[in-house]
């Protein structure tokens, strides 16, 4: 697979996906399937899972195989005690794993820009990464506070980026011709809720949410699996079942959207 733009298709496209924990992996399903209907892009960005699945396609890993590396790998949940005063885990030993599959552990060596979004914890400020050490900064996209101690890097202290900005669109804004949105975080009503930690989730989820949604007009397609913000994080064991909600939601997407068919005539249309 050449992840370059496709010579049938000048525009360029840009794809920006949010952070969602384990939700994450529907952007790869929804990646797949537009890859599979003959889409490439130019520019990608993205926020903790969205930044982990950006990067893994600019290292030139399909996104299946992506979903098959976190899955035999366990990813998400390469989590070390660190009973510091900053936060109760480290994810500092995934750093080795993530070297693995990035040995250059440079944006410059990937195939295609991306953005990584991260906050710095210090100076208050959201803080876009397109250069420098690659692993580290997809660590602090990932570095939920409270749960994890911030990542240091130049004396700096950094954390999760969903925390200012969970949606990035703006980077690709005036580099792409053409924006579409991933976002895995769509919270369908409840009536009750089961545990302390759903409800911890729930409300965590309601107040990106927030943020999310004036960037959702910034998108010239978004493209949002129903329901996903009814599983957990850390819900790895529906790693699989949650790719294929998100490829399915991307073929869906791609059939019924008039502006994607009409706007990308380098697009291959499903087959019925």
């Amino acid at each position: 697979m050449n992840p370059g733009t496709n010579p049938n298709n000048p525009k360029k496209i840009g794809l920006a996906m949010s952070g969602g924990g384990i939700r994450g992996v529907a952007h790869l399903g929804i990646m797949q399937a537009l890859v599979d209907r003959g889409i490439q892009f130019s520019r990608l960005s993205g926020t903790s899972a969205g930044a982990i699945a950006a990067a893994f396609f600019a290292q030139g890993f399909s996104p299946k195989e992506t979903l098959d590396i976190i899955s035999q790998a366990h990813l998400f949940k390469l989590l070390r005690p660190s009973f510091g005063h900053t936060g109760l885990l480290s994810i500092l030993n995934v750093e080795h794993l993530l070297k693995e599959y990035f040995p250059g552990n440079s944006f410059a060596k990937l195939k295609i820009p991306i953005t990584i979004t991260a906050v710095d914890l210090g100076e208050g400020k959201l803080v876009y990464f397109n250069e420098g050490d690659l692993c580290k900064c997809l660590l602090a996209s990932c570095c939920l506070p409270g749960l994890f101690r911030p990542i240091i890097m130049n004396e700096h202290m950094y954390v999760d980026g969903g925390i200012l900005n969970n949606f990035p669109v703006e980077p690709l804004i005036g580099e792409c011709d053409f924006i579409i949105g991933s976002s895995c975080n769509h919270l369908s009503a409840v009536t009750e809720i089961g545990s302390f930690a759903q409800m911890v989730d729930r409300a965590a989820m309601l107040a990106i949410n927030r943020n999310v949604e004036a960037h959702k007009s910034m998108c010239d397609v978004l493209i949002e699996p129903q329901g996903l913000g009814n599983y957990g994080i850390f819900d790895t064991k529906y790693a699989e079942e949650i790719f294929w909600l998100g490829y399915e939601e991307g073929l869906k997407t791609i059939k019924g959207n008039t502006v994607m068919q009409g706007i990308l005539p380098g697009i291959q249309k499903p087959k019925e």
